[in-house]
């Protein structure tokens, strides 16, 4: 896909720790996918995974997001870090990253358990806590479906 300019450049995000600070204190990502010219879009938690340079999320086995990854892996996210509206000025305080890449069904047990491992550590300030309630068995690990976005660019922007 042909990489377009930023019109306000004055408010592109370019300072790669500053995105990263973005990705690292979100907890939910806007997934938009697109399979014979109908796109979907939801909404879901995700956990980052730096080192690796990845998004998991955890989803149902089943429906419409389902059948659109396993035909067409593409996928477009945003991830938004609202700072809310500014009353009375007609404008907004927010960062927003732009992140395109390949998403897909994560199959292998161990890769799963890695994929919600890393997005309870993104998200809970006990993760450890919620593992032992809800995750007691590898029996778990094997209904839950994990997803992996394998990133490829990230474009930011900035509102005042």
């Amino acid at each position: 896909m042909q990489k377009y300019h930023m019109r306000r450049q004055d408010r592109e995000i370019t300072d790669q720790k500053e995105i990263s600070e973005i990705l690292t204190q979100g907890k939910f990502a806007v997934i938009a996918l697109c399979f014979e010219n109908e796109p979907y879009i939801v909404t879901l938690s995700y956990g980052y995974d730096k080192g690796k340079n990845v998004l998991y999320f955890h989803t149902s086995a089943i429906g419409l997001k389902m059948e659109f990854i396993k035909k067409n892996p593409k996928a477009c996210v945003s991830i938004i870090d609202d700072q809310g509206y500014i009353l009375n000025e007609c404008g907004h305080a927010y960062r927003t990253i732009v992140i395109h890449g390949e998403i897909r069904i994560v199959e292998q047990l161990e890769e799963k358990e890695y994929g919600l491992d890393i997005m309870l550590h993104h998200l809970e300030d006990k993760p450890e806590m919620v593992k032992e309630k809800a995750l007691k068995n590898k029996e778990i690990y094997r209904k839950v479906a994990i997803l992996k976005l394998d990133i490829i660019s990230i474009t930011g922007k900035k509102g005042r």
